[in-house]
């Protein structure tokens, strides 16, 4: 167990292996790893931007590695890179993913199968080359970026929910299937999160105002805290909790009830 008066994670010094890792979450994600003192692996198809996102952890062990988690050729690739420089993998973070419009009635296959190829395939393919490692110390801890939408369909967004929910039924595969040789597998699922993907949407006037209103923590999430949870469901005091879908939405997916109209439960602010 962790000195619980210093290192409470226990992540001092294990490889954790970041995908998507210029992105918002992926860099809060990274950040968190190497405040906890991991050292790293930092994958994501934009070199340029992969070697920034490392260059801003300064002090950190950080090797940046371009890689597009929809080639298999690329993703053994840089798990061999990553084995050769940096040692074999302890943590995996599938967070790479993408998102693109498109009403079911009218979504191109190539819309349909980008979608699935990164957010599902692309998992499953980094699971399977850096799971390798895992498997052969016989120990390891997975973790998948979800979304709420895994849960709840979000229209006119092509394959996006579909493939969310496919991340999840995958986490839970290579729970039962993995943890007999000590892998441990889960998911986090962000709710509304500000990032730069979504950074557009809260430009719209009044879009930040009206969302934070719909949570009720009353405020949007940040990148930070999508990354707290990954670095305990990451960790050894995660250590008995596997095959997990924990939706990190600051309450946002209890509201339903409260959208019914019920004459008599109304609200009283005195």
């Amino acid at each position: 167990m962790a000195d619980a008066a210093g290192d409470w994670l226990g992540l001092k010094g294990r490889l954790c292996v970041v995908t998507g890792a210029a992105g918002g979450l992926g860099r809060a994600i990274a950040a968190g790893f190497a405040q906890a003192g991991a050292r790293l692996v930092l994958l994501d198809r934009d070199q340029a931007a992969c070697e920034d996102a490392a260059r801003a952890l300064p002090g950190a062990d950080a090797l940046a590695i371009a890689c597009d988690i929809s080639d298999p050729e690329t993703v053994a690739a840089a798990a061999a890179h990553a084995l050769r420089d940096a040692g074999p993998c302890d943590v995996l973070v599938n967070n790479a993913g993408l998102l693109r419009p498109g009403p079911l009635a009218t979504v191109s296959l190539d819309d349909w199968n980008a979608l699935m190829a990164v957010n599902v395939t692309g998992y499953l393919l980094c699971a399977q080359a850096f799971g390798a490692q895992m498997l052969a110390k016989g120990k390891g801890a997975i973790v998948h970026t979800a979304s709420i939408a895994s849960r709840f369909p979000q229209p006119f967004s092509g394959a996006y929910s579909v493939s969310k929910a496919g991340v999840v039924m995958l986490s839970q595969q290579i729970a039962v299937e993995w943890g007999p040789q000590g892998i441990r597998s889960n998911v986090v699922s962000p709710g509304l999160v500000r990032t730069p993907m979504s950074e557009a949407f809260y430009q719209a006037p009044g879009v930040a105002e009206r969302r934070a209103a719909m949570v009720p923590v009353g405020r949007v999430a940040g990148p930070d805290d999508m990354a707290d949870v990954v670095l305990f469901l990451a960790s050894d005091r995660a250590r008995y909790v596997t095959g997990e879908d924990i939706c990190v939405d600051g309450g946002i997916g209890r509201t339903i009830m409260g959208l019914i109209p019920r004459p008599g439960f109304e609200r009283a602010d005195g």
